[in-house]
């Protein structure tokens, strides 16, 4: 039988709570009844936060109306930053401990990744024309972020580059770790250099420099953006589970 197929169903034979967790039919009868309530919480969430920014919100006091759109681009910008730890995180777990669900979960949580990551620059885009008087500039954060969906590409295509999914499992969990360093760069690059991006205007030990009627909501359509990931990623990987349990009964049924 194909190892690729077997990698899915193959019983963790190691202890902890990492395995236990890591087990893909302990996943899926959590997952599955819990993911509409996800993405329904996530959709109102999202919702709300962009209809107050955009509706109620007062506009900024020196970009005006154009500064409504970090209501997309903040949220995207911060779950595509989460999501490429994420992945990271899933890779580690890859090398160290070999879960086959860690690797479905980075496999899946790559186009993810990217689709906030490009809305993040879009929007990004957006908000820097009336701004700078251009869609781009080379600028430390815009420059970092765009390696950042680069990275995600790249380990979207590494996966599908090998004959074998275990070897581009394992190449593309090194390429996430490896570009984890791109994380500290974008966050700090404002400060590192001098760019034309804005410094850090929210703070969680304090010190944020936005009007609270304009941080509730940010923060509620953030929470719905981190929701709304967490359950597209957690679809893609039930899906995934699906069909590679689905591929071995198929196979099986062929070698009878």
């Amino acid at each position: 039988m194909n190892e690729d197929v077997l990698a899915v169903t193959r019983p963790l034979k190691s202890g902890g709570w990492l395995h236990y967790l890591a087990n893909p039919a302990r996943f899926m009868r959590v997952a599955v009844p819990t993911l509409p309530w996800l993405a329904g919480v996530a959709l109102l969430l999202c919702v709300v936060g962009i209809v107050w920014g955009y509706a109620i919100a007062p506009a900024d006091w020196e970009q005006g109306d154009a500064a409504r759109i970090m209501y997309v681009h903040v949220p995207a910008a911060w779950v595509a930053m989460a999501g490429y730890a994420a992945l990271a995180v899933c890779s580690l777990l890859s090398i160290i401990w070999r879960h086959p669900l860690a690797d479905i979960a980075a496999e899946e949580i790559g186009p993810v990744g990217a689709g906030f990551t490009a809305v993040c620059l879009v929007s990004g885009s957006l908000w820097g024309r009336p701004m700078w008087g251009a869609y781009w500039v080379w600028d430390a954060r815009l420059t970092s972020v765009l390696i950042l969906f680069f990275l995600y590409l790249g380990h979207v295509a590494l996966i599908r580059a090998f004959d074998n999914k275990a070897h581009g499992y394992r190449a593309a969990a090194i390429l996430a770790l490896a570009g984890a360093v791109n994380l500290p760069i974008i966050v700090f690059s404002v400060q590192w250099w001098n760019t034309l991006h804005q410094g850090n205007t929210f703070s969680i030990s304090g010190g944020s420099k936005i009007y609270i009627t304009m941080l509730y909501p940010l923060l509620i359509s953030t929470l719905g953006f981190y929701l709304a990931f967490i359950a597209m990623v957690v679809a893609r990987v039930c899906a995934a589970i699906c069909e590679r349990k689905t591929a071995s009964a198929l196979l099986a049924a062929a070698e009878r």
